[in-house]
């Protein structure tokens, strides 16, 4: 079945410092994201994946190039615009989860989805299904963040971001502030969106094992798109489908 791409990045440049202090991030560099993919973007440290990562969601702007967001080119929209299409189109979960203390899990959700929603009990009822799907019960959904561990307030700051079902769920590092256990359990998290929900996810990461839940890699290297492997469907002790990955990761100087 032919892909249909919901992101579409053509002659990307971007690079931060002046003069003599010229740091080049990206100068040429051109991709597809696909509907339906859970994308990993990895790369060497400093290779730009979270750059381009912050680019492709219009959390930052490339110095020059388009990127086609549904057939927009955000490139072009001013911060106003820009803000507004996050809203609506983009979900996010950082290493850092950002939940606001002073309320429950379950406001924290509903507040992020009334800013685009105003069927509130629409609202929470989709709540109350993704708190289940991520294996929050009731009684945790009502706690404070400072109150809960830190696996639950990541699965619970997915929540917060696919509240409003954004057409691209975009992750940072997501498990890098985690133990294996919660590491794992929010991994099960993203694998169950995308199979269950058909989310499209772009994922930055540079840990192997949250890398193998992606349905496709890209690596980036000196600002370009170096090599991309198809994995397909993540399936549990799939030793072929590991033994495909392992072998890209090599073959990028991994």
């Amino acid at each position: 079945m032919e892909k249909t791409a919901i992101i579409s990045a053509r002659h990307l440049k971007k690079s931060f410092g002046r003069g003599d202090s010229v740091q080049t991030i990206y100068s040429d560099l051109n991709l597809d994201i696909y509907k339906g993919d859970f994308t990993v973007i990895m790369g060497s440290s400093g290779a730009g994946k979270s750059t381009l990562m912050y680019s492709l969601s219009g959390m930052d702007k490339p110095d020059g190039g388009e990127i086609l967001f549904n057939g927009t080119d955000i490139a072009k929209m001013n911060s106003d615009r820009l803000a507004i299409f996050r809203r609506k189109m983009c979900g996010f979960v950082f290493q850092q989860i950002y939940l606001i203390d002073k309320m429950s899990l379950m406001d924290n959700v509903i507040t992020a989805g009334i800013l685009t929603a105003k069927d509130k009990k629409g609202i929470v009822s989709r709540a109350k299904e993704l708190f289940s799907l991520v294996n929050i019960p009731e009684h945790t959904q009502k706690k404070l963040p400072s109150l809960i561990s830190g696996g639950e307030a990541q699965r619970a700051g997915i929540v917060r971001a696919v509240i409003n079902e954004p057409a691209v769920l975009f992750a940072d590092e997501p498990t890098g502030a985690l133990n294996s256990a919660n590491s794992a359990a929010v991994l099960d998290v993203f694998t169950s969106l995308h199979k269950e929900k058909g989310q499209s996810i772009v994922m930055v990461t540079h840990d192997k094992k949250s890398a193998l839940r992606g349905s496709r890699i890209i690596y980036i290297k000196d600002g370009t798109l170096f090599g991309e492997c198809e994995l397909g469907e993540f399936k549990p002790d799939d030793s072929e489908r590991t033994a495909k990955f392992e072998k890209f990761i090599v073959e990028m100087g991994w």
